[in-house]
């Protein structure tokens, strides 16, 4: 059977939720018993989201072949609980370095090298070979950018032309717009709408489905204007109204009939009975809704200015907290702003230190993983707080008064964390860091072993730096236990001190392999300990 396409649009701004609504859908039709994936077109020039800066882009999300992609690919993986590869984050220079390459090895026989054969054709290939080699039924497709921008123009002409050519029973197209409440007035407005999808028929697409961000469900005489001025009907107008999680999305599109839609619009009969289906994925929604109390975390980091910074590691610790019942509220501290002022953590029940990269804010971890180890308070390090850590015991435990990472002092006396042996001989600075899943071999009788209640786990990781291994017996013999190691013990992967109430740190990224319902082992055992202050 021939692969279903939907490809999902945005108008009026960035930041709308396209990520959402396209999540959304791929999880109504995966829960109506259709095997469907998701990809995510990135029209910017970066080759991959490895070297753009989170605050300004939101985090960089590792997929397990070691791909550095867009946050939007976590989002899939949240939804449908699936590991997807780099393949589903398509960008723009890579699709213009197939072509250059190609050109150069001269496979286009002389011809003049232009956008439309060549690029379009190069975009349609692409999503094309990921909906043959995975079997899907549905392939949901979400571009990336806003309607009217140009580097966008050259990936709608390709979707333009798919539905040309696979028909409109086999392609379907939804545009997320905006329905602003001006607060002067009341009303919710269409303009923007109008305007938006008058600029997607300019370039040739007639959008099938048009699902409206609004603070508040949309009115039925919004739905009507907004039908006559787009050439829908009203009941392909969606209302995508504010709820308390991003989680509830799909049911509320669910409500109001998408999946029947999208079924008869592709020539479907009848729909599959999903009971079993939404059952499970009801419950999960439920744990969230019906988590009390509050488990108050500290998340010190880098990049707290922007929360989609860590919007991975948000999930997981609520992904955690909702397993056992417990509501989390994280308050974002800028670690450069601790200056020594480390009492302003004492008030919660843990603390969490994310990845990071360079000096900015590096003291200011340090002093706040030492301050959780003095005070007794659950602490989990992830990537640059597991580093950091090991310096902050290495300086106040080991009396290695000069103990330092590399990163942050390239002459230091004591390199406890320095360059992995391979970064040596490295210019590059995008794709060149140890990425992707790697096996982990946990040791017995540990916290990581009960934890994982395994041997060994698959990991993502994404770092250049690592502890460095000459320093392992002098922190084993002051009460730092390295729990876990990688690539034949030349790396190590997690850190504990057993005479502390929860002392953990890990090298990978366990927040990539959180899901809703399935929340990560050492988030899980973070939150647990932490709700039992």
């Amino acid at each position: 059977m021939q692969t279903k396409f939907i490809f999902v649009t945005g108008g009026v701004m960035s930041g709308l939720g396209k990520g959402v609504v396209t999540s959304s859908i791929a999880k109504l039709l995966q829960l109506s018993n259709q095997k469907v994936s998701c990809v995510k077109i990135d029209p910017y020039l970066n080759y991959d989201a490895g070297t753009m800066n989170p605050i300004a882009h939101g985090e960089v999300f590792v997929t397990n072949d070691g791909g550095e992609c867009d946050m939007d690919i976590g989002n899939y993986e949240r939804f449908l609980n699936q590991n997807l590869t780099k393949n589903h984050n398509i960008t723009t220079a890579q699709i213009y370095s197939t072509v250059i390459e190609a050109e150069r090895r001269g496979e286009y026989l002389g011809a003049c090298v232009q956008i439309i054969p060549h690029v379009t054709d190069e975009i349609k290939r692409r999503i094309r070979k990921i909906a043959e080699d995975e079997k899907l039924d549905v392939l949901v497709v979400e571009c990336g950018g806003t309607v009217g921008d140009i580097e966008s123009l050259p990936f709608l002409e390709a979707l333009r032309q798919m539905r040309l050519e696979d028909g409109q029973h086999n392609v379907l197209f939804v545009h997320v717009t905006l329905a602003p409440s001006l607060d002067v007035v009341g009303e919710q407005k269409t303009k923007p709408t109008q305007h938006s999808v008058q600029e997607l028929r300019r370039i040739g697409i007639q959008p099938d489905l048009i699902a409206v961000r609004c603070s508040t469900p949309l009115l039925e005489s919004t739905k009507k204007k907004i039908s006559m001025f787009t050439n829908v009907t009203t009941k392909d107008v969606f209302s995508c109204h504010d709820v308390k999680s991003i989680f509830m999305v799909p049911q509320i599109l669910y409500d109001q009939g998408i999946v029947e839609t999208i079924f008869t619009k592709f020539g479907k009969i009848g729909l599959v009975n999903t009971s079993t289906n939404w059952d499970m994925w009801n419950s999960i929604i439920k744990s969230f809704e019906n988590a009390k109390g509050d488990v108050k975390i500290a998340m010190v980091g880098k990049y707290v200015t922007l929360a989609d910074s860590y919007v991975s590691v948000n999930h997981a610790l609520k992904h955690a907290g909702a397993k056992i019942g417990k509501a989390v509220s994280i308050d974002w501290i800028d670690s450069e702003n601790i200056n020594g002022n480390t009492e302003q953590l004492a008030k919660f029940d843990g603390i969490l230190v994310p990845g990071g990269f360079g000096n900015r804010g590096a003291e200011g971890i340090i002093a706040t993983a030492n301050f959780a180890r003095e005070k007794n308070i659950p602490y989990l390090g992830i990537c640059f707080g597991f580093q950091l850590a090991a310096v902050a015991f290495g300086r106040h435990v080991c009396d290695l008064k000069d103990a330092n990472s590399t990163e942050l002092d390239a002459n230091t006396a004591n390199p406890v964390v320095d360059l992995l042996p391979e970064q040596k001989t490295i210019s590059n600075m995008g794709g060149s860091l140890r990425l992707g899943a790697h096996e982990i071999i946990i040791k017995s009788n540990t916290l990581a072993h009960r934890t994982y209640n395994s041997d060994k786990v698959m990991r993502r990781h994404r770092h250049r730096y690592e502890i460095n291994t000459k320093y392992l017996d002098v922190f084993e013999k002051n009460g730092m236990v390295f729990s876990a190691e990688s690539d034949n013990s030349k790396r190590m992967e997690m850190l504990e001190i057993p005479s502390h109430r929860f002392y953990f740190g890990v090298q990978f990224h366990p927040e990539f392999n959180s899901r809703p319902g399935f929340p990560e082992e050492s988030f899980e055992a973070f939150i647990k300990a932490a709700s039992s202050a």
